[in-house]
């Protein structure tokens, strides 16, 4: 059973920052794209940033692209979302998906299809 847990969600000030880490199990990571995701309230599901399954290549949501860093550590199982400079529109939930076989030199968003359960992520003033 493929399984993704996130973790590091946090209440933090306008202007900090985070760092979100989400394990994986249940699939060949190594071959794996990862992605993190995000849904605030009211509002639709929101790309966030994507990472090829050799690392290569990451992509970013136009809202996020400068402030945020998507990693992977293999060993672990593991993909982490750095976020800086966090404003109150980054309040969300985030969640880590999986594009298991994905041994694609470029990114598909709509190939994610393994989902974690999210962890909340709340920017205050």
């Amino acid at each position: 059973q493929a399984q993704l847990a996130e973790s590091g969600g946090a209440v933090v000030q306008v202007g900090g920052s985070l760092r979100l880490s989400c394990v994986a199990s249940g699939l060949n990571f190594n071959s794996a794209g990862m992605a993190w995701f995000r849904q605030a309230p009211g509002k639709e599901r929101e790309f966030v940033a994507a990472l090829t399954w050799n690392g290569v290549t990451a992509e970013y949501g136009d809202s996020v692209a400068g402030r945020f860093t998507i990693t992977r550590f293999n060993p672990k199982n593991a993909v982490y979302l750095q976020m800086n400079n966090l404003p109150l529109e980054d309040t969300a939930v985030y969640y880590c998906a999986a594009d298991p076989d994905a041994f694609r030199p470029f990114i598909r968003r709509t190939e994610f299809n393994v989902w974690g359960q999210g962890t909340q992520v709340t920017v205050s003033s």
